[in-house]
């Protein structure tokens, strides 16, 4: 894309996986990073922005990406994890039952090797990336953001503009997409920033 301007930096949403065959990014291997995700699918899913998400708030999220879950079954598996008095799952409560269903779908983390830890970050970083690279061509197009930000139901999905400038940000050869490349640098910026 011609003429990007230096704009204020805009991130990429982070990926949702799919739940019908859990993925092994469900997890990701460095913590700052799998945090980081963890507290965007937060704010994702907690549509009032009242800091917790309730029974509801995840149906409707769910929902939204295709994944409808039985309201009764997702009532009581997150209902232990809701404390009395409580509407809903805090932050910390929302990690929690990530851990735990982290750990009944893939097992208790295991220490790995560093090099066993790169390449798992960099299939990771493969799997996000193909997550918005919808028609498979290696690149994401400002179309193909705003697909899967309108999928989030992201108010960014609306705006073509809006969806531009968040390319232009990120586009370090300015060809008006994003590569694996870039995407890929633009990440690891996050897990640094977020550390």
């Amino acid at each position: 894309m011609e003429g990007c301007i230096a704009t204020a930096h805009h991130q990429l949403p982070a990926p949702v996986p799919s739940l019908a065959r859990p993925s092994p990014s469900f997890r990701l291997r460095t913590q700052s990073l799998n945090t980081l995700r963890l507290r965007r699918v937060f704010d994702l899913f907690d549509h009032n922005g009242d800091g917790e998400i309730t029974v509801e708030e995840i149906a409707l999220a769910l929902d939204r990406l295709g994944l409808g879950a039985d309201p009764a079954e997702l009532r009581s598996t997150v209902a232990a994890y809701i404390p009395p008095g409580a509407a809903g799952l805090s932050f910390e409560d929302f990690e929690a039952l990530h851990r735990a269903l982290g750990d009944a779908l893939f097992g208790a983390p295991v220490a790995t090797a560093d090099e066993e830890v790169e390449v798992e970050e960099e299939e990771d970083m493969k799997e996000a990336f193909r997550v918005f690279d919808e028609d498979g061509d290696g690149f994401i197009s400002a179309a193909e953001l705003q697909s899967v930000l309108s999928k989030l139901g992201l108010p960014e999905g609306r705006s073509i503009a809006q969806v531009r400038e968040m390319i232009c940000s990120v586009d370090r050869n300015s060809d008006g997409q994003v590569d694996f490349g870039e995407f890929k640098h633009m990440m690891q910026g996050i897990a640094v920033w977020g550390a």
